[in-house]
């Protein structure tokens, strides 16, 4: 099923993440007939394959351009897999991927708050979860060590100019207050300066027009709840 997921998704830049098998504890949802959902695989991408096939087949004058041109590429492979689909970005109330994708693969919280990949670092995000009736075989959960463990210098924590990270939380008025003011151009067009100082994934650093783009529908999302 993996593989058959797999070459369905890769047209879009997506490919599937890891899997865990839920149990009481991990809040998935049951399914619309009411039943236990047996599986749950997480739906993502990586580096600039996605933005790639974006930049080929998507409407950037769409409303919404990224969600609206990946959504029904989602639902249509969903549906020929004979999976039930969650997408993160729909809440409140809001669904615990980020709970979701340590059970599935060996991912851990950063400094910034962003889940970090030992490969990947943290150019990486979670597009959507398929949830099965069945119980799928899944290959075991791999086992690394956060590479933040091992970072000594953390740069992450001390390139923010707007001292945006906060030991208990991040001042998203304070990020967007700079990158919106006049001296906010290296976030604005090349994206996070901290996400951008990590040294995990550099093979997976997104192109600038890709970070512009994000960081442009950053400042729209935290502008709704600031």
């Amino acid at each position: 099923m993996l593989d058959r997921l797999n070459t369905l998704l890769e047209p879009s830049g997506l490919f599937v993440r890891g899997g865990f098998h839920p149990g009481a504890a991990d809040g998935v949802p049951p399914l619309s007939g009411g039943q236990a959902a047996r599986t749950a695989l997480l739906v993502g991408n990586a580096g600039a394959a996605m933005w790639q096939a974006f930049r080929r087949d998507g409407d950037p004058d769409r409303a919404h351009p990224l969600d609206s041109w990946l959504r029904p590429r989602i639902e249509a492979t969903a549906e020929t897999a004979g999976a039930e689909v969650l997408f993160p970005n729909d809440g409140p109330p809001w669904l615990p991927v980020q709970g979701w994708a340590v059970r599935a693969e060996a991912v851990s919280r950063s400094p910034v708050g962003i889940m970090i990949h030992p490969e990947f670092g943290l150019w990486h995000v979670y597009r959507a979860v398929f949830l099965f009736a069945e119980r799928l075989d899944l290959p075991p959960r791999a086992d690394a060590p956060s590479p933040c463990e091992t970072c000594a210098k953390r740069p992450c924590l001390s390139v923010c100019p707007a001292d945006a990270f906060r030991p208990d939380r991040f001042d998203a008025a304070a990020c967007v207050a700079h990158v919106e003011s006049d001296g906010g151009g290296a976030c604005r067009n090349g994206g996070c300066l901290a996400r951008r100082a990590c040294p995990v994934g550099r093979g997976y650093v997104y192109p600038p027009d890709q970070q512009a783009f994000h960081t442009a529908a950053m400042l729209r999302a935290a502008k709704r709840f600031l």
